[in-house]
């Protein structure tokens, strides 16, 4: 069984947000959520100053918080290590998005699915056919593109980005590109002082 994992190759991310598209497109995100979002952050005084892009998504922690907390049982981890969130078991109480220190959780209210993409009330027929994944009034996040996964397919982000930024792959096996690259140019994960051993790891 694999274990799977993300890693974020910082020199090569150009905040196109490519990776932001292809999530929110095969996903059927509404307007206003997205499951992985690019941040940026500049540096240095002119001429000599800088801009750097910052790819996140949920981390799918080895100790989650969110599933710890977690009343219902909602969220829970596969036996792949990803991290996901039954609907059907979900109560809306967002403890989960209070938990996890990274926000990366999204609750979805009757507004945000009745809005559509152009703001009117009206859904294109797109958005009508990808919004029945959805429960109202339930949270949700980004699940590595599971059912992609579960097809031997790389994650919609990793598919889209066009410098190769995003390396998804299994970390339990030594030659696998993540794993190579956390191996060999110091990989480092997000928050490592909150003790929930993410699975996603950044290189610079």
């Amino acid at each position: 069984m694999a274990r799977w994992g993300m890693v974020f190759d910082i020199r090569r991310c150009i905040g196109c947000n490519a990776c932001v598209v292809g999530c929110k497109q095969e996903n059927s995100l509404p307007d206003g959520v997205f499951f992985t979002r690019t941040l940026s952050e500049d540096y240095g005084v002119f001429p000599h100053a800088g801009r750097v892009y910052i790819p996140t998504l949920c981390n799918h922690c080895e100790d989650a918080p969110c599933e710890k907390v977690c009343p219902s049982g909602a969220t829970y981890t596969r036996e792949d290590g990803i991290v996901m969130v039954d609907d059907s078991k979900c109560i809306g109480c967002n403890s989960c998005a209070v938990a996890c220190p990274y926000d990366q959780r999204t609750s979805f209210g009757e507004d945000i699915m009745e809005k559509g993409l152009f703001g009117e009330g009206e859904l294109t027929p797109f958005e009508e056919q990808g919004y029945t994944r959805f429960t109202p009034g339930t949270v949700t996040k980004c699940d590595f593109c599971s059912e992609r996964v579960d097809s031997g397919l790389d994650p919609a982000c990793v598919v889209t980005c066009p410098t190769d930024a995003r390396i998804f792959g299994d970390l339990d096996d030594p030659e696998s590109a993540p794993s190579k690259l956390i191996r060999e140019r110091g990989a480092q994960q997000p928050m490592p002082e909150k003790n929930t051993k993410p699975k996603v790891y950044y290189v610079t």
